[in-house]
């Protein structure tokens, strides 16, 4: 309703002038294409077909809330305020929220309206929540499963609210990699339903055990065969258990063809500023290659860096890493 409410605003300067013919055409659509990003960042909405070209990026770059979760559970930062900081400290335009960072407040009108404004009032745009804690979409037992299901719909409602287009789910179970698959696809199968209703994706992250085989996850994309229901690809969750591991790069081309989102994992740099374990360069050749021009989200879980310089170290390979391959492909 909110959302309705602040699409219905004044006729702009633009289409008054039009309608009164003060302006020649020339200028008026010169004036109306100029208008059309800040319109668009009020809505949340993606920027329309007149921009694809040469001034699009190959991909944008936004920042996931993970990326600061030491400085927001030391109380340094306000799940409040990291809309304004993605654009004041890193000079980013959009954001992936955490649920862990605003548990009790899906359902939480006012706050979320606070979240909204504010993301607004920087000119951010609220692509995603992260979600977890909320049960297991693949649980064994019909009711558990039913229960994990329901308990994501107030985080579709809050998505929806706040203007991003997808959850990001989890797709934990138990039992053989055929139950397993079957199971998870019944319960991402029930939530993308109800989630389709919304105008809202589900979208699963490769995120340790079973879901971190790259094959595993995509037979479950085609088992649940919804255009709602999607992957996140993670540059560096690929380790299925003690001492076993999936290749990242197999696991990313085999996760990219269902892909609505894509997180650029960083955790160590070397001195010229390449991530010590994850080849860049070609890990978003294959993005780009899926035909994917979304965000890649900056989620930076290093040690070694502080919070702050490890985004802006993963920021600026990603930036230089993009600015190499717009250059290959001229």
């Amino acid at each position: 309703m909110i959302d309705r409410i602040r699409g219905s605003e004044q006729p702009s300067d633009e289409g008054r002038a039009a309608e009164s013919g003060r302006l020649d055409r020339r200028t008026f659509l010169l004036s109306a294409l100029a208008a059309i990003p800040m319109a668009c960042q009020r809505r949340s909405a993606p920027l329309p077909e007149v921009f694809a070209g040469a001034t699009t990026p190959l991909y944008r770059i936004s920042l996931a809330e993970w990326s600061l979760h030491r400085t927001l559970g030391a109380g340094q930062l306000d799940h409040l305020g990291f809309s304004a900081a993605a654009r004041t400290d890193y000079g980013l335009d959009a954001v992936e929220y955490v649920n862990s960072f605003f548990k009790d407040k899906a359902d939480d009108r006012q706050y979320l309206d606070e979240l909204k404004r504010r993301a607004d009032d920087h000119g951010v745009r609220s692509l995603l929540i992260m979600c977890d804690g909320e049960g297991a979409l693949g649980d064994p037992d019909d009711a558990a499963r039913r229960r994990a299901v329901e308990n994501h719909y107030r985080w579709v409602d809050a998505a929806r609210f706040l203007g991003c287009h997808s959850i990001r789910v989890n797709a934990q179970s138990q039992g053989s990699p055929d139950e397993q698959r079957n199971l998870a696809a019944d319960g991402l199968r029930r939530l993308t339903e109800f989630a389709a209703t919304r105008d809202i994706n589900v979208i699963v992250e490769n995120h340790g055990g079973i879901s971190s085989n790259g094959a595993w996850l995509a037979s479950v994309m085609r088992a649940v065969n919804h255009p709602r229901c999607g992957t996140l690809p993670d540059f560096g969750n690929f380790q299925i258990g003690e001492g076993e591991s999936y290749d990242r790069y197999k696991g990313v081309a085999e996760l990219m063809p269902f892909a609505k989102a894509v997180s650029a994992k960083s955790h160590e740099f070397d001195d010229q500023g390449n991530e010590t374990g994850i080849d860049y360069l070609r890990m978003l050749r294959i993005v780009l290659d899926a035909g994917y021009r979304g965000y890649v989200g900056i989620e930076y879980e290093g040690d070694r860096l502080s919070e702050s310089d490890g985004i802006r170290a993963t920021l600026r390979l990603l930036e230089r890493t993009r600015n190499r391959l717009s250059a290959d492909m001229q």
